[in-house]
């Protein structure tokens, strides 16, 4: 049963009810695509569950892109945000120290191995998707003095040696455990082959390791941070999405040697970096999500959806790869007259049939009561992100609901076809 999230919405949604159209918004955002793929007007929230102006409820299985590691409006969260509204703090400063702050990066530093939070500093950055990677790339190269970054995208992609001859070795290695644009981290192994190895540079003094965890941090993957798995540990970590606790924070924790984070206009600056609020509610969320084992959570019911998920694919003639690790999964969409392309990057391939597919998946767990993600450079892979609170019942109504949805699209199209843009499923 979805709890109320309050008297004080009835006002809104009212606004939103009183409209021609139950379920959207008195003008059609033109400029925004949301919209048009997902026609939910969301009014209440709480935990997995959405409800829309029309009546409807969903079970949010995009979670901000990750961002709501306890789902809508956890009540740890909502109390930790009255507690700064109603102490008359600064909602907002930049280079001071707060109380809020220092809660924060204790909580934080709880959460990380001792090898790093014995010499971590942290720097705070705006809360863009770009800048705390940029901030990351900085730092490393006023560090070494060097400029090239080596981006590892694809864990099994070859490490360097320290560069070509007469090469510089470069300022710093970035990887990310989670191959975005699949959506998903790669299968056991991968870590060794993408952490392991750039590892040894970093533990040699001469390159640093760059690791990425802001899709795969506070237990998303079944660790606490992605680059447990691997036993590892980084010597610059990106944090953003699930730190904030459902507001925008980002953050770049790295060993003290490689700098300074007091220093003003250097790696880290911003005008909105650090906002007291985000703070509150990220330190709420990285406790409750250390105090009640989350991750574990996520390791144990992530491995049965996966499963779920493997079978689906087995049982299917639409879906390919299944992709995940702990509650982070990409159902590969495949149309047969689509030719396989396993090299693609975002950005270099068109959309084809089988993102028609993908597209036609999301809009039948639409009609369920089911809200996913497409992502993957051909638009193909259909994402779920569950809060990490989700419970077993509730995993079994979403898998449910996206088996029925791939069954309803694979018997409208037996002969493989799939839809055209702008064509309406049939129902």
């Amino acid at each position: 049963m979805l709890e109320s999230a309050g008297a004080e919405s009835g006002g809104a949604e009212s606004a939103v009810r009183g409209g021609a159209s139950r379920c959207r918004p008195a003008r059609e955002p033109a400029a925004r695509t949301y919209a048009r793929a997902l026609p939910v007007v969301p009014v209440r929230a709480r935990g997995l569950t959405i409800e829309g102006a029309d009546g409807r409820r969903y079970l949010d299985c995009v979670s901000g892109a990750g961002t709501l590691a306890l789902g809508h409006n956890h009540p740890v969260v909502l109390e930790a945000i009255r507690r700064v509204l109603d102490s008359g703090a600064p909602l907002h400063v930049m280079d001071h120290t707060t109380p809020v702050e220092d809660a924060f990066v204790t909580d934080l530093l709880r959460t990380l191995p001792p090898v790093l939070a014995d010499r971590a500093r942290v720097r705070f950055c705006d809360p863009t998707g770009a800048d705390p990677v940029a901030t990351a790339v900085a730092l490393v190269r006023a560090a070494t003095g060097r400029t090239r970054v080596v981006t590892l995208a694809d864990a099994h992609e070859p490490l360097p040696d320290g560069g070509a001859p007469g090469q510089e070795p470069p300022a710093g290695l970035l990887l990310d455990p989670a191959r975005r644009e699949a959506a998903a981290p790669h299968g056991p192994g991968a870590e060794a082959g993408g952490v392991r190895r750039p590892s040894a540079h970093a533990d040699q003094g001469a390159v640093p390791l760059i690791v990425d965890e802001t899709e795969t941090g506070v237990g998303r993957t079944g660790a606490y941070w992605a680059f447990e798995h691997s036993g590892v540990t980084p010597d610059v970590l990106v944090l953003a999405k699930a730190i904030g606790g459902s507001l925008p924070l980002a953050a770049v924790v790295h060993r003290d040697d490689l700098g300074d984070p007091s220093g003003h206009g250097g790696p880290g600056a911003g005008s909105f970096r650090g906002n007291q609020l985000a703070l509150a509610a990220g330190a709420a969320t990285l406790a409750h999500v250390r105090e009640h084992r989350l991750a574990e959570h996520a390791a144990a019911l992530g491995g049965r959806m996966l499963a779920r998920l493997r079978a689906l694919a087995a049982e299917s003639g639409c879906v390919g790869h299944v992709r995940g690790r702990g509650l982070m999964a990409g159902v590969e969409l495949v149309a047969p007259e689509d030719p396989p392309d396993r090299t693609a990057r975002p950005g270099t391939a068109r959309p084809g049939a089988s993102a028609h597919l993908a597209a036609a998946v999301r809009g039948e767990c639409l009609r369920r009561g089911l809200i996913v993600d497409v992502t993957g450079p051909r638009a193909n892979v259909v994402r779920l992100l569950p809060p990490l609170i989700v419970t077993e019942e509730q995993m079994s109504a979403v898998l449910d609901r996206l088996a029925d949805a791939v069954g309803a699209v694979d018997r409208h199209r037996p002969d493989g076809s799939v839809p055209l843009p702008g064509e309406r499923t049939p129902r």
